[in-house]
């Protein structure tokens, strides 16, 4: 006996198997275009990016190596700078006397007479803790006498500079009458601006 199988789909299921199968055709084609135009770009363009990205880091890693030796050198200039305003820049509350100090004993020791001395200091443009000064002394004494007292002040600890030097000869003694000129700088301390 045969048997009838007749199998009717109802219409709406035809229509549902139709959309199905719309909507699973639809999902292969966005699949599809993800598959050939991969997100972030292609292999190769991965690849390529990831290689800049590489040159950029060790460039990046260069300059780092450099900025830190700058700053170690900027670090040890500090400290040299620092050294050199102590052994040479006299604070100001003891710069007077101790520049008259080391002039008189400079004048003793290359045998020239000192008589007098006058300082004024003044603002350095652009330093907030530096000052100029100057340093005017009368001397006396001969000519071989006023060049160990030169030299005595060129071998001196302190940083000083010499302005002018005016030597005028007294008649009939064979001496000289001196002027000199210095300069100095002087530090101001925290207390004393």
């Amino acid at each position: 006996m045969p048997r009838n199988f007749n199998l009717q789909l109802p219409k709406d299921t035809i229509g549902i198997a139709k959309a199905a199968l719309a909507v699973l055709l639809l999902m292969n084609l966005v699949a599809l275009y993800f598959v050939i135009y991969t997100p972030g770009g292609s292999p190769t363009e991965l690849d390529e990016q990831a290689a800049s990205l590489r040159t950029q880091v060790f460039q990046r890693i260069a300059t780092l190596k450099q900025t830190r030796v700058t700053a170690q050198k900027i670090e040890r200039g500090r400290v040299e700078g620092d050294q050199f305003m102590g052994g040479y820049f006299m604070t100001a509350r003891t710069a007077s006397s101790s520049i008259v100090d080391e002039l008189s004993k400079a004048a003793k020791e290359a045998k020239i007479t000192a008589k007098e001395h006058s300082i004024s200091t003044e603002e350095i443009e652009g330093s907030a803790n530096l000052r100029m000064m100057s340093i005017t002394g009368s001397y006396e004494g001969t000519y071989a006498d006023l060049i160990e007292f030169v030299n005595r002040l060129d071998r001196s600890p302190r940083l000083l500079i010499i302005e002018s030097l005016n030597a005028t000869p007294q008649q009939g003694k064979g001496t000289l009458n001196i002027s000199v000129k210095l300069e100095t700088f002087v530090r101001e301390d925290a207390g004393t601006l």
